[in-house]
C-alpha cells in the first residue's frame, strides 16, 4: 500500500506546524499511540488546538456529546 501524503495532508487538522508526520497517517497514529494519546484527527478543532490529545480528554469530549 502506498501512502498518499498530499491527499492525507488536505484532510489533516493538525495545527502543530513543525510536525514531520503530517500526512503520514501510519507514522502519526503509531507515534501518538506510543505517547498514550490520539492523533489530531480524532478531535474537533477547538480541542485539537489545546494539544491535549489524551485518551481522558477524548473520553470527556465523547461523553459530553451524549
Amino acid at each position: 500500500m502506498e501512502c498518499n501524503v498530499t491527499t492525507n495532508k488536505a484532510g489533516c487538522n493538525c495545527t502543530y506546524e513543525p510536525c514531520v508526520r503530517k500526512g503520514k497517517c501510519c507514522e502519526c497514529i503509531s507515534y501518538h499511540l506510543e505517547m498514550n494519546e490520539l492523533p489530531a484527527c480524532a478531535f474537533p478543532a477547538e480541542i485539537e488546538r489545546t494539544y491535549d490529545r489524551s485518551f481522558a480528554r477524548f473520553a470527556e469530549w465523547v461523553k459530553g456529546r451524549e
